[in-house]
Formats: structure tokens, C-alpha cells, sequence
């Protein structure tokens, strides 16, 4: 699988992870080495599995060989001067099923997986219009305008092999429950939030 479908990730479409998207790794603290790169893609899962993951850059490239199938990468090109922190990153990480997915979704085909998958982003995003992907039309403007736009802090992506078993969970992201994004395409996928998930968009918390 080539691994430049993980950096496409950033579209759909993450606790104390937190700590670790405000760190105080910023632009001064050279968001673009490969050291800095490393530390934060690795922590967009957990340390049992992103300890043993590869690390690789949004256009490819290996930072890190790992030994447990998983591979963590930005969702997005690197700016001039470095990310300004993990969240500016899009970083996930996944398994083969899990490329399996983005690979679909990026090339607009149906997913063909061997079974879910399941993929972390543990920093967070950079926001998403919940209901009509931005590659496929979303923007962020409507999106906010419908109150369907979300910028999600830490969670847990479940793929599905099959999208119907997921069509029951509600759309509504504002419960702190799983919600399914993206509902009646072939990319419906359930947002599983972990804690600190309304950190970038506390007006979505639950009241």
C-alpha cells in the first residue's frame, strides 16, 4: 500500500493527550525536524501502538521503520516554517485495513476492506463539515453556517467494512457519544471522542 494514502487522512476527516498537542512544540521549537516530527506523529495513537509504528512524512518519506504494522502521518503538507503543533499536523495513524479505507476515499471508489479498521487521531483535527466531506464539496464556510462543521479534539475512527452498521448512530456531535460523519455515503465512518474532544470547539460540548 502506498504509503502517501495515510497523509491524504486529513480530509475526514483525535486523554491526557492534551499535553501532548500543547506541549509547547510550536514553530519556534522547529515543527519540521525530524525529531519533532517523529515525537508528536508517534503520540497521534497510543504508546502501545504508536511506540512500534512507522513514522513517515505527508509526502512519503520514512522517519521511522516500525515493527507493528501501524504507520502515523501528517493529514496535511508541512507550512514553510514548520507545524505550529501537533493539531496542525492531522496526524493518524493506521493499519493496512485502515489505508485500505483513505485509499478509497481518496481515489472516490468504494472501500474494499478484509474487515473495520480502526484509526487514531489522538491530536485531534483541524475541523471537517460533517455531513458532505471537503473533498467531495464540503467547505467550511456552509458548513459552520448549518452548524455541521467540526474541529475535533482527541478520537478514535472506526471504519466499517460494511458503512450499514454504523447507519444507526446519530449525526449529532454535540451528545460527547460516537457519532457516525459522513452518514449515507460509502465513507460513513463513527467518531468515537475521547476525553478533551471539544477542546478547539467547546460551543459543541454537551450542556
Amino acid at each position: 500500500m502506498n504509503i502517501k494514502f495515510i497523509s491524504l487522512i486529513a480530509v475526514i476527516f483525535t486523554v491526557s493527550i492534551s499535553s501532548v498537542a500543547h506541549d509547547g512544540h510550536s514553530h519556534n521549537d522547529d515543527g519540521k525536524s525530524k525529531e519533532w516530527m517523529i515525537k508528536v506523529l508517534s503520540t497521534a495513537a497510543p504508546s502501545f501502538v504508536g511506540n512500534n509504528a512507522s513514522v513517515a512524512t505527508y509526502e512519503g518519506k520514512i522517519l521511522k521503520e516500525g515493527t507493528n504494522g501501524w504507520t502515523c502521518s501528517p493529514g496535511r503538507p508541512m507550512p514553510n516554517n514548520g507545524y505550529k503543533d501537533a493539531q496542525d499536523t492531522n496526524a493518524s495513524c493506521a493499519d493496512i485495513e485502515g489505508f485500505k479505507w483513505v485509499e478509497a476515499y481518496v481515489n472516490g471508489t468504494k472501500p474494499e476492506m478484509n474487515r473495520d479498521a480502526y484509526i487514531w487521531m489522538l491530536h485531534g483535527d483541524v475541523g471537517e463539515d460533517n455531513r458532505i466531506s471537503s473533498l467531495y464539496g464540503g467547505n467550511k464556510e456552509d458548513a459552520m453556517k448549518m452548524n455541521h462543521f467540526i474541529e475535533s479534539g482527541p478520537h478514535l475512527m472506526l471504519m466499517p467494512k460494511d458503512p450499514k452498521t454504523v447507519e444507526n448512530f446519530t449525526t449529532d456531535f454535540t451528545t460527547g457519544e460516537p457519532y457516525q460523519m459522513f452518514k449515507g455515503t460509502p465513507y460513513a465512518h463513527l467518531m468515537i471522542p475521547f476525553e478533551g474532544y471539544y477542546m478547539f470547539q467547546p460551543e459543541a460540548a454537551p450542556k
